[in-house]
């Protein structure tokens, strides 16, 4: 089963901060993959499992961000 969801961060300004958000992200268990969209501060999540909103904000705040 995979599973997809969109949130909304702010802060991100170039490819460096698509890239950090990117790898935290990465790191959360069960996420097989991460899209962003720098222009729009949409991120999409595919995991394996339902995530919690907390474990998303805890891996963007990890990388200096905020998820709005």
């Amino acid at each position: 089963m995979s599973v997809t969801a969109t949130y909304t961060v702010t802060g991100m300004t170039c490819g460096h901060c698509v890239s950090s958000v990117t790898e935290e992200l990465t790191e959360v268990s069960g996420v097989t993959g991460v899209d962003v969209v720098l222009e729009t501060g949409a991120v999409t999540v595919t995991s394996e499992r339902e995530l919690g909103r907390d474990e998303v904000v805890a891996a963007v705040t990890e990388a200096g961000y905020k998820v709005a």
